[in-house]
């Protein structure tokens, strides 16, 4: 069993049950899927870089994606209707579990000047995105073969649709939020 999901069914879960008094295990708020994109605007003019961004991709997530091919023509930006520009993938399960573990005890880290993930990236059904500028982070990425593209990561969480639940599951289980610094807090609350 993933080091992660043991760590939700056997405290996280108990947690979240006292502090917000919920009875019912299935009314706990829980990691549903994470989707995982990557935009590759360049691939559509060699399909050398499509094929290098979707081996980056798999070696980071461990699954394969599938591509995204836009929808109208931009003459501005050089694509056309139907070309491939991005790759999506959704994690669910012990994939999902295991992603995230390897993201919040060792991707986050590694970003430079890290001080935390923004707490305003909720949206309002509690969802959480996250972006990362550059894939390299990841210990699975060759730094000699990898261009350095960014991705985005979208947890969604079910069970609930508060934002407040959410941030503490997402707490609970590791993720790494910026510190507020209470003083701020106050004087915003002062000066209102």
């Amino acid at each position: 069993m993933n080091r992660l999901k043991e760590k939700y069914e056997k405290e996280v879960a108990l947690k979240l049950s006292r502090e917000y008094s919920i009875s019912n295990k299935m009314a706990l708020p829980r990691l549903a899927k994470v989707v995982v994109n990557m935009g590759v605007g360049d691939g559509a003019k060699d399909k050398d870089v499509l094929e290098q961004a979707k081996r980056d991709l798999s070696a980071i997530t461990g699954q394969l994606s599938s591509e995204r091919k836009a929808k109208v023509s931009v003459a501005s930006f050089g694509i056309r209707q139907g070309v491939p520009v991005g790759l999506k993938l959704t994690l669910r399960g012990n994939r999902m579990y295991f992603f995230l573990d390897k993201l919040f005890s060792i991707v986050l880290p590694r970003l430079r000047d890290f001080r935390g993930v923004s707490l305003k990236s909720f949206d309002r059904e509690g969802n959480y995105t996250l972006g990362i500028e550059d894939d390299t982070v990841f210990p699975e990425i060759d730094l000699s073969k990898s261009k350095g593209r960014g991705l985005e990561i979208s947890m969604v969480v079910s069970g609930t649709k508060d934002p407040e639940k959410s941030r503490r599951l997402l707490e609970l289980l590791g993720m790494p939020f910026e510190k507020q610094d209470k003083r701020a807090g106050e004087l915003g609350s002062k000066s209102s």
